[in-house]
């Protein structure tokens, strides 16, 4: 688990934070984004019990046991499944201000029919606004979400909109490495 401290304008360190990766459906693959960050930067990736057929409640309790027992601030960096996690969580949990922020990429729209009947349980979406900052990133044609669905589940959580073009998933098929791009949006909310 990697601590980040930052220097704030007058040179005091703000209390460092652990940055947890919440990986969606079906995990993370060795060349998705989000291992090449827990590779590089030494984050944690928080492991469900079951990635194949993900049950809401158990990914909602894992979470909140992963926050609980995190030291510090933590900030997560989400993609798809792990966004509506993010949002569910939120509007449970009594551990909320322990979060500096969220970077949300890519959510998978479980309200929509062929996503939701092969993940049952995972609709309605809680779009109650998210008590941290958050950032939305999303693609124009993302086979998960539509660019319009995405762009409001970011106005409804509260969290600035960041198009990528057509990025498809926003995960290894599309080829992004380590994602450079991502890493700084990231840096952003760690710095608050």
């Amino acid at each position: 688990m990697t601590l980040l401290a930052h220097e704030t304008l007058d040179g005091t360190l703000t209390q460092a934070a652990t940055v947890l990766i919440l990986p969606g459906w079906q995990g993370s693959g060795p060349e998705h984004w989000q291992l090449h960050w827990a590779r590089l930067h030494g984050y944690t990736v928080v492991a469900q019990n079951d990635w194949m057929q993900p049950r809401r409640g158990d990914w909602l309790a894992r979470l909140d046991e992963t926050v609980i027992d995190s030291p510090g601030p933590v900030v997560f960096a989400a993609h798809s499944l792990g966004c509506i996690l993010v949002a569910a969580w939120a509007a449970f949990s009594r551990h909320t201000a322990r979060v500096r922020g969220a970077l949300l990429v890519a959510p998978g729209d479980t309200e929509d029919p062929e996503l939701n009947n092969r993940l049952p349980g995972w609709a309605p979406i809680l779009r109650q606004a998210l008590p941290f900052k958050s950032i939305l990133v999303g693609s124009q044609n993302d086979p998960y979400c539509a660019a319009k669905r995405a762009q409001g589940l970011a106005h409804d959580w509260g969290a600035r909109w960041v198009d990528l073009g057509a990025a498809g998933h926003i995960n290894a098929d599309s080829s992004l490495g380590d994602w450079p791009l991502g890493h700084a949006l990231l840096q952003t909310l760690l710095k608050d």
